[in-house]
């Protein structure tokens, strides 16, 4: 299935600890958050968003939902030394998205989870194309040396 919507701005990361977030363990202090937000100022975004989009399960009205509640601007992306990738955190709707009356179109559980599934994909298509394109910087993480030697 394909969407076919323009991509929208980018989102401006914050500087949140990414340990606050109830999917991440992120070691290190240095989240890069200004280099990995001009890399998606720099096309990272966008090239992302249209390939999630070419293959994205979330029709046209889940999509204007996920923009009316401007849950793209909750993105959030951090480098996460240790693992030497970028992480991020998806946002998402709420499990009491109905007793919030969060959207008039906002009806079924079907809805929320293909908006909340196609966020978490598009975040991690995101990650994977600032992992492949554009960063170039190595981890600076250095294991122990009393790790065992698997390799004998």
């Amino acid at each position: 299935m394909t969407l076919d919507v323009d991509p929208p701005e980018p989102p401006e990361l914050a500087a949140v600890d990414p340990n606050e977030y109830e999917d991440a363990e992120v070691a290190g202090g240095e989240y890069r958050r200004d280099e990995l937000e001009a890399f998606l100022r720099e096309g990272a975004w966008e090239e992302a968003f249209e390939e999630w989009a070419a293959g994205s399960d979330m029709d046209e009205a889940d999509w204007r939902i996920a923009l009316d509640l401007d849950l793209v601007s909750r993105f959030d992306f951090f480098w996460d030394d240790f693992a030497d990738r970028v992480g991020y955190h998806a946002p998402g709707l709420p499990e009491d998205w109905k007793e919030r009356d969060l959207h008039p179109d906002l009806d079924s559980w079907g809805t929320v989870s293909a908006i909340n599934a196609g966020l978490t994909e598009l975040g991690q298509i995101v990650c994977e194309t600032l992992k492949r394109e554009y960063i170039d910087w190595e981890a600076e993480f250095e294991a122990p040396d009393d790790l065992p030697d698997f390799d004998e």
